[in-house]
């Protein structure tokens, strides 16, 4: 019997950069076990080129990748979510919207690549820094034992996971 593959959705005002390599880290890094979706609460409707170089340079699939609404995610229909998961300061402190089955939540905020300020080098660099608290964070998500967690610890998890200090 296979196990339960759980549905997340990383969260971003824009849906261009962060939750973006964040959907691309988990459905790499939890294949299997996890499916993720991103979105935005005023999403850009594009996705920053240089978070689209990044994930190409590292072997990601892009082609599939799109800036959209969070209201995507709380229509019938939609996919029933799992975890909910902001990684910037701005959506975190917005009302989201009611999602269906009371998904779990936590506040995994990281530095915005698309509002560095830099040259082009100083630009990747932030960006794959931004990536790697990203792929530490969702790593250790990953490897956590879910079925013999209890809902509070579960939760006292999740949100060390978004404190660590990378």
């Amino acid at each position: 019997m296979s196990e339960r593959v759980f549905n997340v959705l990383f969260l971003c005002t824009g849906n261009s950069a962060r939750s973006i390599m964040a959907e691309c880290i988990m459905n790499r890094a939890g294949a299997g076990k996890f499916r993720a979706f991103s979105a935005g609460s005023q999403p850009r409707g594009f996705i920053e080129p240089m978070v689209l170089n990044l994930l190409t340079t590292l072997n990601y699939s892009t082609g599939d990748l799109r800036s959209k609404s969070w209201d995507e995610f709380a229509k019938p229909g939609a996919p029933a979510i799992d975890f909910v998961f902001t990684v910037c300061d701005n959506a975190a402190g917005e009302t989201c919207p009611f999602w269906p089955g009371q998904p779990m939540t936590a506040h995994w905020g990281v530095p915005d690549p698309a509002a560095f300020e830099g040259g082009t080098a100083e630009k990747a660099a932030f960006c794959a820094d931004v990536f790697r608290m990203l792929d530490n964070r969702i790593g250790i998500f990953c490897s956590l034992p879910l079925q013999s967690l209890d809902k509070l610890s579960l939760q006292k998890r999740l949100d060390e996971i978004g404190k660590s200090g990378d």
